[in-house]
This record gives C-alpha cells, sequence and structure tokens, in this order.
C-alpha cells in the first residue's frame, strides 16, 4: 500500500476545506506529484470550488532547471496554466505583498531531503514570515523525509553561522518531514504565521523512500536519485572545499574525489577507518561542469552496504580527515561567498560552526569532531517530540 500524500488528501479528502472558495498560490516544483505523476499545479489548476492564481518556485527553480547554486531563477509566467510565476530564489527569497495580491492561501508542496541545508525548508520558512505580515494562510502538504524520521545527526547550527542554508539551530540530519518542521519552525521558533499542516497517510518513521510505494522524482538537480538521499547529508559538506562533491557525474555526492588523490590509495585508507555500512570503492572521474571541469579526479564512491547503520555525517568528516592527511600542503577549503553569504567561509556554514574546519586543519582525529554530537542530537530529540506528526 503506498502512502497517501498531503496533497492528495488536501484535494481528495476531508481536508479540502482549507482551500474551498480560495485563491491559491502554490509553491511547488517538478517533485511535486502525487502517487499518480499528477502535478500538483495541474491537479489545482483543474475545474474545483477553488482558483490557482500563482505559482511560487524554490531554489533551482519552477521547472528546477537551474544546476548551480547562486544562480537567481528568474520571474516568469506559466503558459499552460496562464498564472504568474514567481521565483523565491530572486531578488527576494520571500514572498512579497505585490506577488500576493491575489492570493488567499499559499500552498506549499515541496520534497525535501531531510538535511539541514536543503533550502527548501527556509523557502516555506520565508513562506509563513510573508503570510503572517500580508494576512494569507498557509497550507503545508506533508511529504515523506527520504531518510526516514528515526535518525539524527550531526552539531546543532551555531546561531552565529545561521544563513540561508540553516536558519534554525536544528542538527543537520533532523529526521523531521517537511510538515513537522513547518510546525517546529513557526512555534518553537517564533514565526507565528496561520499554518495548517496536511499530514500524510501511512507513512511511519521508519521508512526510508523506497518504502513508500511513491514514484521519485529528482527533487534537485543534483538529486538524482533516491540513493543520493542518504549519502547527500555527509556529501554536501563537500560544496564548501576544493574536492569534487561528484557535480557533473551521474553520482553527485557519492563521487568524492580531487586531482592530486590516488583513488586506490584513498579508498583503501577509508576502508581501513571503519565506517560501518559502507565500502569506499576506488574512482577516477572527469566532471563535466563545476569543479575541476574534465580534469581527472581521484577518489571513491561510497557505496552504502547498510543504510541504517551508516552515518553520512561521520563518513564525510573521515574522509575530510584523510584528504587532509594524503595532501597537507594542498588547499581544501573554498573561499566564500557561498549561497548568499559573503563574509563567513562556505565549510562554516555548512557545518554550522568553525569546529569542523579549525579540527581538521589541526589535525585532530575525526571522533574529537563525532563526540560532541550525541548532546545535540539527545537534545534535538526531545524538543522535536512536541512537533512530531507520526
Amino acid at each position: 500500500m503506498s502512502v497517501r500524500l498531503g496533497i492528495e488528501r488536501l484535494i481528495d479528502g476531508s481536508d479540502r476545506g482549507l482551500i474551498a472558495g480560495r485563491r491559491i498560490g502554490l509553491v511547488c516544483n517538478p517533485a511535486s506529484i502525487d502517487g499518480a505523476f499528477r502535478h500538483s499545479a495541474d491537479r489545482l489548476a483543474a475545474p474545483g470550488d477553488w482558483t490557482l492564481t500563482a505559482l511560487f518556485g524554490p531554489q533551482h527553480g519552477f521547472h528546477s532547471d537551474l544546476q548551480e547554486n547562486m544562480i537567481e531563477s528568474p520571474h516568469a509566467r506559466d503558459a499552460k496554466r496562464r498564472v504568474p510565476v514567481h521565483s523565491l530564489y530572486s531578488e527576494t527569497r520571500e514572498p512579497t505583498q505585490e506577488m500576493l495580491a491575489d492570493v488567499d492561501v499559499l500552498v506549499i508542496d515541496l520534497q525535501d531531503v531531510g538535511t539541514r541545508i536543503y533550502t527548501y525548508i527556509y523557502t516555506m520558512a520565508n513562506c509563513l514570515r510573508a503570510a503572517r505580515r500580508h494576512g494569507v494562510g498557509v497550507v503545508v502538504c506533508d511529504r515523506p523525509n527520504p531518510i526516514g524520521g528515526e535518525r539524527i545527526e550531526g552539531l546543532t547550527l551555531d546561531p552565529a553561522y545561521a544563513s540561508f542554508v540553516g536558519q534554525f539551530p536544528i542538527p543537520m540530519r533532523h529526521g523531521l518531514t517537511i510538515g513537522e518542521a513547518a510546525r517546529l519552525f513557526n512555534d518553537q521558533f517564533g514565526i507565528g504565521a496561520a499554518v495548517d499542516v496536511v499530514p500524510m497517510e501511512g507513512w511511519r518513521r521508519s521508512m526510508y523512500f523506497d518504502e513508500t510505494g511513491l514514484p521519485f522524482v529528482a527533487p534537485s538537480p543534483n538529486i538524482p536519485t533516491f540513493e543520493t538521499t542518504v549519502v547527500y547529508p555527509g556529501g554536501v559538506l563537500f560544496e564548501g572545499t576544493w574536492i569534487s562533491e561528484g557535480r557533473g557525474t551521474n553520482k553527485p555526492f557519492e563521487l568524492i574525489g580531487a586531482p592530486w588523490i590516488d583513488g586506490e590509495r584513498f579508498a583503501d585508507a577509508m576502508n581501513a577507518r571503519g565506517v560501518p555500512g559502507a565500502f569506499f570503492r576506488p574512482a577516477f572521474f572527469e566532471p563535466t561542469f563545476h569543479k575541476h571541469v574534465k580534469v581527472l579526479c581521484g577518489g571513491c564512491q561510497v557505496h552504502v552496504t547498510d543504510r541504517h547503520a551508516f552515518p553520512p555525517m561521520r563518513a564525510a568528516v573521515e574522509m575530510l580527515a584523510e584528504f587532509r592527511r594524503e595532501a597537507p600542503d594542498q588547499a581544501l577549503w573554498r573561499d566564500p561567498p557561498y549561497e548568499y553569504e559573503h563574509e563567513k567561509m562556505p565549510i562554516d556554514i555548512l557545518y554550522g560552526s568553525d569546529r569542523l574546519r579549525r579540527a581538521i586543519d589541526a589535525g585532530e582525529e575525526p571522533s574529537a569532531v563525532t563526540s560532541e554530537w550525541p548532546r545535540d542530537e539527545e537534545a534535538f530529540r526531545k524538543l522535536r517530540e512536541t512537533f512530531l506528526l507520526y
């Protein structure tokens, strides 16, 4: 039996009253489909006792066609549904009063990936703020956390490093659905919007996406498969380095390497580190875009052999330590800017503090970093209890 999504309950179930008679602005992208591949924009544009008046796209755009971070999405008009498409990753990341002029309720239907730095949850938070300011209601249609809702991993973001890839003090792997995140952000962190969350039916916290019976559509250009989401909470840290995170290959965030690395030696060293649930296979690759374009990189492909045991963030910290050990004089950390942040180091923004960078540069063992996480993980586990739906 497939999980029934929040958008399906909103349109077909008892929650229709949340949008009946309303003018709807829909925040969505290509992954906003139901269990039969029907896009939410098409379903809400079809005749009903509501009117779709505007579309809003997150980072990468309404069509998810913009590849790189920091490329601002253009505003447009949707020819099929004959409504404006407003970019929330442009000169503004929050709906303006003008954008909301013909909107009574914002419906948010975005597929998150369960990682703190993924910007869709902050687009949602910005929508909540704008809705409160301009007197608009919000309905968040819940979707699965593709890597489950049980595991939590990483330190809590230091507010000094808050940015658009981390607005709130939560761990990197937070174990929340987007609907639960809406509840947490709105109540615990004081946004205070008028928001309704439409839960899923049949989803359990232990479920990974491939257990839901739902079709997987890439939520952004470099999350091409469900398997990518399993490694992403750690692999994304390499965005803050000169190491390729596999962008420009067919295995982003699974292929990790650099031109100055011997892949055979690196993979052997990584397997000797004893990261549970993973095998590090030697790999050589040439990215077709992004870092090291058409330059041979050596490194590894991270094969997850037991996703329930695999700690993606620990794996990334171990890899960073090994990259530093093998090439101590090679520049490792990218300089600013990153996203909309122009002062702090990108790795610090991604990790949520400067602790990781300082530890790696000082030659500390990875355990010195990872041993600091359990206290934050347990504190967040207790904090989130009030806001869980499943």
